[in-house]
């Protein structure tokens, strides 16, 4: 059975900041062995830098991020736009799942803005579902072990989805006391603020992680600065009530009772 162990599985580097690094923060506090993994390298992150050379920046830059946040830093296994959901990319992802045995998963939303990031969240999945079946081959070769894990899914930017329909937490982690270590974090990948300001208009990259946080404590009703979390069904993972991001965090963890009204009503 896996102890105390935790991984957060992003797109890009950079994506672990902007969504689940306060979480990640404050399992760490709570005695969690933490990981951190971006699948894809960032090597389209530039309009300066050749692909090799951006590619070496965005992971210096993680390596620093990761170290801030105190985990375990695993590199990438793909360039970016070219995280596809697939045979070669879920083997060696399946690979660091049996390696680590992490209780608790933390990846993007199903529904996201962009495709590696839903294809980021459908190969977490199933890397974590594979991890009990000996005849599903890894890349390095690492041996099945079943047990429980559960897998969360972080809010999307802009807190909607694809089709601009908003997306409701099913939990609140309060990431209040984590916020500055987080925005230390993300000031790592010092060569995204420009890079971003210019491709996808979000001016300032620490102004768009301050602005979802807050948006997401107001939602919670009870934080300053929060992260949003869906938990992904259970069957294949875990038993159905398990919730170890809850049990781990005690009074920093709110269940949105109406998400899980609407849950058990259909609506």
């Amino acid at each position: 059975m896996p102890g105390k162990v935790a991984i957060a599985i992003g797109a890009h580097p950079d994506d672990i900041e902007f969504y689940m690094a306060g979480t990640l923060l404050m399992l760490k506090r709570a005695g969690y062995e933490t990981h951190y993994l971006t699948l894809a390298n960032g090597n389209c992150g530039s309009a300066q830098y050749n692909a090799a050379m951006t590619r070496s920046i965005r992971g210096t830059e993680a390596r620093a991020a990761a170290k801030i946040l105190g985990a375990h830093f695993h590199p990438s296994i793909t360039n970016d736009l070219e995280v596809i959901y697939s045979l070669e990319l879920l083997r060696p992802l399946a690979a660091i799942i049996r390696e680590v045995k992490p209780r608790i998963v933390l990846t993007h939303s199903p529904q996201d803005y962009m495709e590696d990031h839903m294809n980021t969240s459908r190969l977490a999945v199933t890397a974590a579902f594979t991890r009990g079946m000996p005849n599903f081959k890894t890349a390095p070769a690492r041996p099945a072990a079943d047990y429980e894990v559960t897998v969360y899914h972080a809010m999307t930017h802009g807190l909607c989805d694809q089709l601009r329909r908003h997306i409701v937490p099913g939990a609140f982690v309060n990431t209040t006391s984590a916020h500055k270590t987080q925005l230390k974090a993300l000031e790592a990948h010092k060569s995204q603020q420009a890079w971003l300001d210019v491709s996808q208009g979000l001016n300032s990259f620490l102004l768009a992680v301050e602005d979802m946080s807050l948006a997401v404590g107001r939602l919670s009703r009870r934080f300053k600065h929060a992260e949003g979390w869906r938990r992904h069904l259970h069957f294949g993972f875990c038993e159905p009530e398990a919730d170890p991001l809850g049990q781990a965090l005690g009074n920093d963890y709110l269940v949105n009772e109406a998400y899980e009204r609407s849950l058990e009503t259909g609506s």
